[in-house]
């Protein structure tokens, strides 16, 4: 008897270390904790916050912030040291570099996906089909004397033109307006912007005779909402639709372009940072393309590695 109930003892003891031992590993596994703080652009959002829902699973004690004041706004707090991590949907500025010294600021710039910004209409317009980059110019350049979709091309109505496009702290807009205009920040100023893609997106839906731009990616989540123009680079050019393909291979041009993610490289020294950076890197490619986007060569996120170490 006394055998028989040294061995349940034991049985038990066994059971309760190794149960122990589970929750012992399972609290390790998520010892994690503390916060990544990020800003910056509206179109690199979606991959972001796709990145950090996706993170949280297997680090529910860390806390992921992601603000949305636009490329340029971004970069100011990114500057400033107040955030971890900006979303750009362009490069850092040459006055943003100079500031980043001044303040001893170290970053790594990481490209994260390839994004062709969209130019779209109305569901309803049944006249356009393709603009020229010529065209496009002659719309948005500033003191444009466009007002009517019949400004444009003759044959077509008489409707006043409502333009939706990214505000001025957008990297959406350096780049279309560098793109197209041959300067950053060239744009007629009369239109309806926001940094907030979403916003232009109804804008554009809401409006029949309407004109917008904005990344590849809002107009994938709302494509029963609004008609994708193609754009013709120039007059002897075919006409070419934004598709993955076509943004991968740069076929879409002017308007097919990388986006990045910048990391505050002392902010690396934080483990919660450092873990989801690393999770950004090796989740990118999935991603990108579940969100709309469209995913680089698996050996660029090999070279983010490497660099990032």
């Amino acid at each position: 008897m006394k055998v028989i109930y040294s061995l349940i003892l034991l049985s038990a003891l066994l059971v309760s270390c190794t149960g122990n031992e589970n929750e012992n590993q399972s609290a390790s596994a998520n010892q994690l904790s503390g916060t990544v703080k990020i800003d910056g652009s509206s179109t690199v959002f979606p991959i972001t916050e796709a990145i950090a829902e996706d993170f949280a699973e297997p680090n529910p004690r860390v806390r992921v912030t992601i603000g949305v004041s636009g490329t340029g706004g971004g970069f100011k707090k990114f500057l400033a040291s107040e955030v971890d991590i900006n979303n750009a949907s362009r490069t850092i500025k040459d006055s943003e570099k100079k500031k980043a010294q001044e303040s001893g600021l170290k970053y790594i710039e990481l490209p994260v996906a390839f994004d062709g910004v969209s130019v779209v209409v109305n569901k309803a317009n049944d006249w356009v089909n393709f603009l020229t980059v010529d065209e496009l110019k002659k719309i948005w350049s500033p003191g444009s004397v466009v007002k009517t979709w019949k400004d444009v091309r003759a044959e077509w109505p008489d409707k006043a033109i409502k333009l939706y496009g990214p505000g001025a702290d957008s990297g959406t807009f350096d780049y279309f307006t560098h793109a197209i205009m041959g300067k950053a920040q060239m744009s007629r100023s009369d239109y309806t912007k926001s940094e907030d893609d979403n916003i232009l997106v109804m804008g554009v839906a809401g409006d029949e005779a309407s004109l917008g731009y904005f990344g590849f990616a809002y107009y994938e989540e709302n494509k029963s909402k609004l008609k994708l123009v193609a754009i013709k680079s120039n007059k002897d050019s075919s006409a070419v639709l934004p598709s993955s393909s076509t943004i991968s291979s740069n076929e879409y041009k002017p308007l097919s372009r990388p986006v990045f993610v910048y990391i505050n490289k002392k902010s690396l020294a934080k483990p919660e940072v450092n873990e989801f950076v690393n999770y950004y890197i090796d989740n990118a490619a999935r991603l990108s393309k579940e969100v709309g986007y469209v995913p680089m060569p698996q050996s660029d996120y090999d070279a983010l590695r490497s660099k990032l170490k």
